[in-house]
């Protein structure tokens, strides 16, 4: 089996390449992809992503493995970037690591190489089985770092062609298999933050391409005006931290993209920002539409699953009821769907 193996520096995706290695894979050829924008790094003024590339390398040169990079700069921008930057201008909330997963890793990835490969692998913490010709994804056993939420938008195609190594173990697993086979970033700690940024903080990517633009923010209930936002595309429903506001806590209910306001509500009136029943669109199924009513819903990357009721109101379009309301059900943000542990897909939240 000829395979490729994404790397990006981290422990997760290099436990993998040596893993797979162990299992007796000989044809493999690991990639790095280089996805960062030279309009992010000019306002950085350094390239936070060296570190990344040097821990990749020296990975595969101790493991006797090819390492090429395989820029997609343009590609990234045209299908991951250029969306979040649409979603925040509209008042929503964009989810860039699904689109990341689906237009670039296993999307754009494909398009771009000349060389064929029976599988692409990389470090997601999830589950792929093939049972009757028919691919099917699961949850992680460790739903800490399950990243299934990440992974619903991909087709039946694409999963038909990954890998996942290390999508059965749990991370501590994972950190001891690291230290097993010595490798050189096994003490690296694991990246946080979206797909793209790498060490650019997300309100120094969003100031550089939307500014700022001051605007008020009300008290839903009162109407009072409790201080002044640099732009609703800052903040996104059910945020808490990163208001400003004394007296609280205060959390984020809705925003007027039209006049620039940001609605907030405190604590006490938790019980008003609470939701039960929403509608999803623009849907995506792993493999083949649900037809049962009774599902469950992730409304965020985490180890949280609600039980839902669906009904559907239109070919595209279904009316969700969970079994318990959330506090932090925003527009454009994905929910995902399961049966069980099993993912079946993902639609958008209107």
């Amino acid at each position: 089996m000829k395979i490729a193996v994404l790397l990006s520096g981290g422990v997760d995706s290099s436990v993998v390449l040596f893993k797979l290695l162990e299992d007796g894979y000989t044809d493999i050829t690991a990639y790095y992809l280089k996805i960062w924008l030279e309009d992010e790094l000019d306002f950085m003024g350094s390239c936070p992503w060296e570190e990344d590339l040097e821990y990749a390398q020296a990975v595969c040169d101790k493991a006797g493995v090819e390492l090429k990079t395989v820029s997609l700069q343009q590609e990234y921008y045209d299908k991951v970037v250029s969306y979040v930057i649409a979603e925040l201008k509209e008042g929503r909330t964009p989810s860039p690591d699904i689109f990341c997963n689906q237009r670039i890793k296993f999307g754009a990835f494909y398009d771009h190489i000349t060389e064929k490969y029976d599988k692409v692998a990389t470090g997601h913490y999830a589950q792929i089985k093939e049972i009757d010709r028919k691919f099917y994804m699961y949850r992680s056993p460790d739903m800490v770092k399950d990243q299934t939420y990440f992974l619903a938008h991909l087709s039946q195609e694409q999963i038909s062609k990954i890998l996942f190594p290390i999508g059965g173990l749990e991370k501590n697993m994972v950190r001891e298999l690291a230290e097993k086979y010595d490798l050189p970033n096994k003490a690296r700690k694991d990246s946080q933050g979206i797909c793209f940024l790498g060490k650019i903080k997300y309100n120094d990517f969003i100031g550089h391409y939307l500014g700022k633009e001051i605007g008020d923010i009300v008290n839903r209930e009162t109407g009072e005006i409790l201080g002044k936002h640099n732009g609703f595309w800052y903040h996104t429903v059910g945020q808490r931290s990163g208001l400003g506001l004394s007296g609280g806590p205060w959390f984020v209910v809705s925003k007027d993209t039209k006049n620039n306001v940001v609605y907030v509500s405190h604590k006490k009136n938790d019980e008003n920002r609470e939701k039960r029943v929403f509608f999803v669109n623009s849907l995506s199924w792993l493999g083949d539409k649900p037809t049962q009513e009774t599902l469950s819903i992730k409304l965020r990357h985490g180890p949280n699953i609600i039980k839902c009721f669906i009904k559907w109101v239109g070919s595209d379009r279904i009316e969700i009821t969970m079994s318990e309301p959330d506090k932090g059900v925003a527009p454009g943000q994905f929910a995902i769907f399961y049966d069980g542990d099993m993912c079946l897909g993902c639609g958008r939240i209107e």
